[in-house]
């Protein structure tokens, strides 16, 4: 599959939390560093997604903003 998107970067999933409608995954993309989405129930289904499996973790953004 191609993407626009040129944020790429390939993890593994950590946990998979459910909720009422949406779901929250944390991917580990190595050096101490977890990535968390929140995605539909129905997209994590659709995925098949589960801890351990190999995924890409795919970042498009309009804005990126940074607090201090």
């Amino acid at each position: 599959m191609k993407l626009s998107a040129r944020n790429q970067i390939a993890g593994t999933v950590a946990e998979v939390h459910p909720g009422a409608v949406n779901a929250t995954v944390k991917v580990d993309i190595g050096g101490g560093t977890i990535v968390t989405s929140s995605i539909t129930n129905d997209a994590v289904a659709d995925l098949g997604l589960a801890v351990g499996d190999r995924v890409t973790v795919i970042v498009k953004a309009s804005d990126v903003l940074i607090g201090k």
